[in-house]
């Protein structure tokens, strides 16, 4: 019994103690942590600790009710007994102005953040779940706040998903000190109450748990889901905000199975099928007439030179089989064409100084027109048809916004290949690419410069980048927006430089800040002991992948490639300002070509590259055009000459008619561009380069043609030249005019093309093959007249005065022509070659259906550059190191009024819009990149507005007695938010209230209190 009354009593005493630890705390609990604010912050200068107070909470002053209101609603009840004042209220406002303008979007998000902050700041309660563990004489400088995990959990879930519009990116990868893929609630909160991330002016200590600690109760007040509305009618976050509110993820359709047979591609199999059906028959069709015909078949048409004449449909032969409708119609068309080529070719060789004058005349009339000449050379309107979508849209967007901006890129690579290591104090070591050695990148950042300070001219002025570039926050920060991983730096040497370190360790330098910054490019300052800002000088993040290139994943430190990006402003029908950009642009392209470093290898571009280039291209290609002709010239003067001896080469030779032949071509070629410069009609460089080539080789036909069908033919007895000439052009004309009209048309139709570039140079080669056609059965008919009286004379080629003796000359075929007379012509005309030929044929044309499926649509912008081009190499690094693409804009035309509800939903994309809304649809296309190229979440205006008007933010202000906009920087009594504190207040602006304050909000700049505008 003994024994059992001291147990009893030590657990007696036991429990007594316990009650009494708790009892103490109990009554702790109604004290505070602090009040007030006295003494200044040293790691934020301007900011103030919270004085040391451990007494019972103190009535707020009623200058702090309406602040209390807008805060901590929570609190707005009896006396309003707090732990913080109306300094402390303020203090608090101005802390969460960058968290209210990027989380606000989702109301239950920003409520628990607003709950975690104003429990710290203000809760009566604080010493249940705070503890002062540092002071400096009156001011707390350290304090620990226990907070649940299950809040902290359920604010993180809330926020996790809700964007930053304006940036493309989740509000917490501006908040978090990481990217939001790498945040979670305990990093997070550690974050924000991080004393080195240059918003906390002393140091809070989180701990989390759920069960009591050391005799404090963690924080762990309601929370609401991102999927519930707030008690003062704040509805739930939208479903591009809140992953939980969304449907199911929208799910690419499957890329359909390639067409296959027996597992072979099926054109394959089909086309291979139809071709040995038709061998089958075409063979058996073959044997049958062999093993069966009656007679031999003899062809209608007799060679050359033979002595039987051309059998005709109107003949009257009575074996003749009686000729059909058609062909008796065909037949006199024929003689029609024959008498009249006769007739005209007799003429031009009896008037023949007429003919030529008249030509030459004609061929200047038209030429005239090249006064008026214009070559496009902007790729937008060589290839895109004015009356496509993407061009109209193009338009649409130029003629609203203004064109995009001129684009000046880099992309550097080293030779060098020894990569450096970088050891953290904490953590594993990490590898940097040889391209990130600190060298190298004093080395890029030399080259930043230089260009940042050439000069150019234009029209007697001086041209500075900061003259034509994007300074997106200018008056303001007048610095130009440079997308370089040395914006890290701040473009600075001596930040690059910037290292903490003693004699043992390095505790920071440019490794650490680079791997902070490209985790959060858009803090502030990074929270290594550098405390360096990350964003640009121009204002702006410079996101890792539009910096960065060959890497993996975001394996940033290990890219293989940086690339430096200028944005200029473009102008549409300023031409002055245009001017200058063009003439900075050139100036950097001349500097660019000049650079040399043997550490740096370098593609680069600029907007007008492309241009310069086709336009360089077509300048070269001028000297390619004169070799062409010159050797078409040799060529043509050689084989048209029909020299039967060596005394008789200047006399059978077609020098000068070979050189009119090509006068001729050129001529016809001029003539056509200068007919439709007279139209206004602009060339393309396409129809420079090419329709001299292809109208010389229609030209060199038709000349061959009549040329040695002259030169085979025999003068029938009492016939003069102009009688023989007009009867070999009436012979061979009819068919010169059928195939130039049939070029000439089938040009003409693919005039009917969209393109503007292939429709030009439809239009200008049709024109150009009719006109040298004309010329050739006119002007070219009538030199042949004049060349032929001068070799029937013996006068020398060119120099006519000098005449040879007469002599008897015996005619011959030459080599070419017995050729095909005597070997080519009978052996494809032997009846055992003729149905080979017809099978093979059929098959390259089955082979070619069978792959035409495989031909890939588009314009690789590559082959319109020369070979020797620097922007190919640019093209082929663009495609290997660049992580993003081009911009995406989505234009909402006119007919939307903005300033009514049911039209804001139809595009925006937070609390209330329409899950169908314009963002929403973007958003979800965005969730399945890989299929619709759209890489990040959407940016919309709208949705910024609706978050800078908010009463709880200071983007919003005006000055009460003047109604003028005050920024959110200026501090004066008299600002006053653009809306009120109340439920409509909080509500979107509609009507009036809408158009009232936009213009604010179009002229207003970001800055560090209001990350809007």
């Amino acid at each position: 019994m003994g024994l059992l009354s001291r147990r009893n009593v030590l657990s007696a005493l036991f429990f007594i103690t316990v009650l009494s630890q708790e009892q103490f705390r109990w009554v702790e609990a109604d004290h505070c942590v602090w009040y007030g604010q006295c003494g200044e912050s040293v790691q934020v200068p301007g900011s103030k600790y919270n004085c040391n107070y451990t007494g019972p909470p103190v009535p707020l002053h009623p200058e702090g009710y309406e602040l209390l209101t807008e805060l901590c609603p929570a609190y707005d009840y009896g006396n309003r007994s707090l732990c913080c004042d109306v300094d402390q209220l303020r203090t608090l406002k101005g802390s969460l102005q960058l968290p209210l303008q990027f989380l606000s979007r989702c109301p239950a998000c920003f409520s628990n953040l607003m709950t975690l902050f104003c429990e710290l700041t203000c809760s009566p309660h604080q010493s249940q779940f705070m503890n002062a563990t540092q002071f400096n004489k009156t001011s707390v400088v350290e304090v620990q706040y226990y907070i649940g995990q299950r809040f902290a959990k359920a604010m993180f879930n809330a926020c996790q998903d809700v964007q930053a519009p304006s940036s493309n990116v989740k509000a917490l990868s501006l908040l978090c000190g990481k990217e939001a893929k790498d945040c979670n609630a305990v990093n997070w909160i550690q974050y924000m109450f991080d004393i080195n991330n240059g918003q906390s002016p002393f140091s809070i200590i989180p701990v989390f748990s759920d069960a009591p600690v050391s005799g404090y109760i963690p924080m762990n007040n309601q929370t609401y889901a991102c999927t519930e509305g707030l008690e003062d009618g704040s509805g739930p976050c939208s479903c591009q905000d809140c992953a939980n509110a969304c449907g199911p993820k929208p799910v690419p359709p499957p890329i359909p199975p390639p067409w296959t047979i027996f597992g072979i591609d099926a054109m394959t199999v089909i086309m291979f099928i139809s071709y040995m059906g038709f061998l089958l028959t075409f063979v058996g069709a073959v044997l049958v007439v062999w093993c069966y015909r009656k007679r031999t078949i003899i062809s209608e048409y007799a060679p050359i030179l033979d002595t039987s004449p051309p059998l005709s449909l109107n003949s009257d032969n009575p074996d003749q089989v009686n000729a059909s409708c058609s062909e008796t119609i065909g037949e006199r068309f024929e003689n029609t064409l024959r008498i009249m080529f006769s007739s005209w070719g007799s003429f031009c060789v009896r008037h023949p100084s007429v003919v030529i004058l008249g030509s030459v005349i004609l061929v200047l009339a038209s030429s005239g027109g090249l006064v008026y000449m214009r070559i496009t050379t902007d790729p937008v309107e060589l290839w895109s048809s004015p009356s496509s979508q993407a061009r109209q849209e193009k338009d649409y967007f130029d003629s609203h916004f203004g064109p995009f901006f001129r684009t000046e890129q880099l992309i550097i690579t080293t030779p060098l290949t020894n990569a450096s290591i970088y050891s953290p104090i904490i953590g594993p070591d990490i590898s940097f690419a040889p391209i990130l050695d600190k060298d190298i990148l004093h080395q890029v950042l030399d080259l930043q410069l230089d260009i940042e300070a050439l000069v150019a001219t234009y029209e007697g002025q001086n041209v500075t980048l900061k003259d034509i570039c994007l300074a997106p926050l200018a008056p303001f920060n007048d610095n130009c927006t440079i997308l370089s991983v040395l914006n890290y730096f701040q473009n600075s040497h001596d930040v690059l430089d910037h290292v903490i370190e003693d004699e043992f360790l390095v505790y920071a330098d440019y490794h650490s800040h680079f791997l902070y910054c490209v985790s959060a490019p858009a803090t502030l300052n990074d929270t290594t002991p550098l405390h360096d800002p990350c964003l640009g000088t121009f204002g702006g993040p410079v996101f890792p992948w539009l910096a960065l290139g060959g890497y993996e994943d975001t394996d940033y430190n290990n890219a293989t490639a940086l690339v430096i990006t200028f944005p200029l402003l473009n102008y549409l029908n300023d031409t002055e300002k245009l001017g200058k950009a063009l003439a900075w642009e050139k100036e950097f392209i001349e500097f660019m070509k000049n650079f040399t470093n043997p550490n740096l290898t370098i593609a680069f571009s600029a907007e007008r590259s492309i241009e310069d280039e086709i336009d360089r291209e077509s300048n070269s290609d001028i000297s390619t055009i004169i070799i062409s002709y010159v050797i078409m010239f040799i060529y043509i003067s050689l084989a048209l000459g029909h020299i039967q001896s060596c005394r008789r080469v200047l006399v059978d030779s077609k020098i000068s008619l070979g050189i009119a032949g090509i006068l001729i071509v050129l001529s016809s070629v001029t003539a056509s561009l200068g007919i439709f410069s007279y139209a206004g009609i602009p060339l393309t460089l396409i129809v420079i380069e090419v329709i001299p080539f292809l109208v010389l080789a229609v030209g060199v036909d038709n000349i061959f043609i009549i040329v040695q069908t002259y030169q085979r033919d025999e003068r029938l007895p009492h016939e003069e030249l102009h009688q023989q000439i007009g009867r070999i052009l009436g012979d061979v004309a009819p068919s010169m005019f059928l195939s130039s009209f049939s070029e000439t048309v089938a040009f003409f139709l693919g005039a009917l093309s969209s393109m503007p570039a292939v429709r030009t140079f439809s239009m200008f080669a049709g024109l150009a093959v009719f006109i040298d056609f004309l010329l050739q059965i006119s002007c070219f008919v009538s030199l042949l007249g004049l060349d032929a009286r001068r070799q029937e004379a013996n006068r020398l080629d060119i120099i006519c005065c000098v005449k040879l003796p007469d002599s008897q000359e015996t005619k011959t075929d030459g080599c070419l022509f017995r050729f095909f007379k005597k070997i080519y012509a009978p052996f494809i005309l032997k009846e055992w070659v003729r149905p080979i030929i017809v099978a093979v044929f059929v098959g390259i044309l089955s082979f070619s259906i069978a792959v035409v499926n495989k031909v890939e649509i588009g314009l690789d912008q590559k082959l319109s550059m020369p070979d020797d081009s620097y922007v190919l190499e640019y093209f082929g690094n663009l495609s290997e190191y660049l992580h993003t693409g081009a911009p995406v804009y989505f234009v909402v035309e006119d007919g939307l009024n903005y300033s009514s509800l049911d039209d804001q939903n139809v595009v925006c994309g937070g609390v209330g819009c329409n899950n169908n809304s314009l963002v929403q649809q973007v958003y979800e296309a965005s969730l399945i990149s890989d299929y619709s190229a759209i890489a990040y979440t959407p940016s919309s205006w709208l949705d910024d507005y609706f978050d800078w008007v908010k009463p709880r933010s200071t983007c919003c202000r005006y000055y009460n007695n003047t109604g003028a906009f005050c920024n959110a920087s200026v501090e004066d009594p008299s600002c006053v938010h653009c809306r009120p504190m109340t439920p409509s207040g909080k509500q979107r602006p509609v009507g009036e209230d809408f158009m009232r304050f936009l213009p604010m909000f179009l002229s207003d700049n970001p800055n560090v209190k209001c990350g809007k505008g």
